[in-house]
């Protein structure tokens, strides 16, 4: 080996065992590092104090009452109407020279709704009272001869034939008279005619015309509807018989009336396909007529359960929810089924039992096995 080269050689021998110590140096500083960071951060753990363990979350709780069933409600909406709703109109035509109401006056049975001109027929009456004022006074003259006319004839100083002229004169003035009169009463008839009144207690809906105003026979004046005793008309399935019917409540504006069933028409709407029934309301209160209004028909539905706040049931799959149960401090749940639900409750049956404690209000934030207090119980 010359002389540069063995210099050479030594300098690598002597470079790579330099970087050999530097890095058993390094790894050794190291490893010394860690072992010092691990045994700092030991400390440091055993010096921060142990969590306690987790509050027992306070709930509201209810014991469960087992029922034998439950009763539902059915719904069936109708309309509210009077029970008399009249048009009144004249039986004649002529001109009309008053009205006394106008459109949503109350009237009561027997007043003045509107009057005809009737001076037509005071003169046919005058008339008829002076024709008969005169044949009266023939008549008079007739019975009179016919008297002499018999006295004679049973004397034998007139015929028979005298005589039959003298009682057919008096008969002919009789029937005279009786036509006369006949003639008056239809008159008079005519004038009580002139008159409309109220049939009954109510209040006016349309006016079909004004005072002055020239009618024909029978063209409507006034509709009046009677305002004491309103009614619901309702469809109702045929499969509901009306012993089922004879007591009901009517939801109005969110208000239940009593009702009672007025009665019931025996055939078919051919639309609808159901029977029409009317009922009376016991109170009726302040009513519109044509109001919708909904009857209430309550059936038994026998299944045994129980009534549950809505707030008290977690949602599961499919029909199935979760009913959170207090056992021993601890919630467990219960799968449910509901049957029913109405204001703010719900009729279920599922995996519980009768005395069974669940929590009332909250279910969406707690969840099995939780760690519970009670603060109230209700039932």
């Amino acid at each position: 080996m010359t002389g540069p080269t063995k210099q050479t050689w030594t300098r690598k021998v002597l470079g790579t065992t330099a970087r050999m110590i530097l890095t058993v140096s390094f790894i050794g500083i190291a490893g010394f590092a860690v072992v010092m960071g691990v045994g700092l951060l030991s400390d440091r753990a055993r010096a921060v104090p142990e969590p306690e363990a987790a509050r027992p979350l306070p709930v509201h709780v209810q014991t469960i009452e087992m029922k034998q069933g439950y009763t539902t409600p059915r719904h069936f909406t109708g309309q509210i109407e009077a029970r008399a709703n009249v048009s009144l109109s004249f039986e004649l035509g002529g001109r009309i020279v008053s009205l006394s109401v106008d459109e949503g006056d109350s009237v009561v049975a027997g007043q003045e709704i509107a009057r005809l001109d009737t001076d037509l027929l005071d003169a046919e009456a005058t008339r008829l009272s002076a024709s008969r004022g005169a044949v009266a006074a023939q008549l008079s003259s007739a019975e009179a001869r016919l008297t002499r006319a018999i006295e004679l004839q049973r004397q034998g100083f007139t015929s028979q034939a005298r005589l039959d002229d003298a009682l057919a004169a008096r008969d002919e003035l009789t029937n005279r008279i009786a036509e006369i009169d006949a003639a008056l009463k239809s008159v008079q008839i005519n004038l009580e005619k002139s008159v409309i009144y109220a049939p009954f207690d109510g209040q006016v809906g349309m006016q079909n015309v004004d005072a002055a105003e020239t009618i024909q026979a029978g063209q409507p004046i006034v509709r009046i509807m009677e305002t004491s005793a309103p009614e619901l008309r309702v469809g109702l399935p045929l499969d509901i018989a009306a012993d089922d019917l004879r007591s009901v409540e009517i939801s109005l504006g969110g208000t239940l009336h009593p009702a009672k069933l007025s009665r019931i028409r025996p055939d078919i709407d051919p639309i609808t396909r159901t029977r029409t029934a009317l009922f009376s309301l016991e109170k009726p209160g302040n009513l519109l007529f044509g109001q919708s209004a909904s009857l209430v028909l309550r059936s038994d539905i026998k299944a045994q359960g129980a009534w549950v706040p809505v707030d008290a049931l977690q949602s599961g799959e499919g029909s199935v929810w979760t009913l959170m149960l207090v056992v021993e401090d601890r919630l467990q749940p219960a799968a449910v089924e509901i049957l029913h639900i109405e204001d703010q409750r719900a009729y279920v049956r599922g995996t519980f039992e009768q005395g069974s404690v669940f929590v009332t209000t909250g279910a969406h934030r707690v969840v099995p096995g939780q760690s519970v207090s009670v603060l109230t119980q209700e039932g």
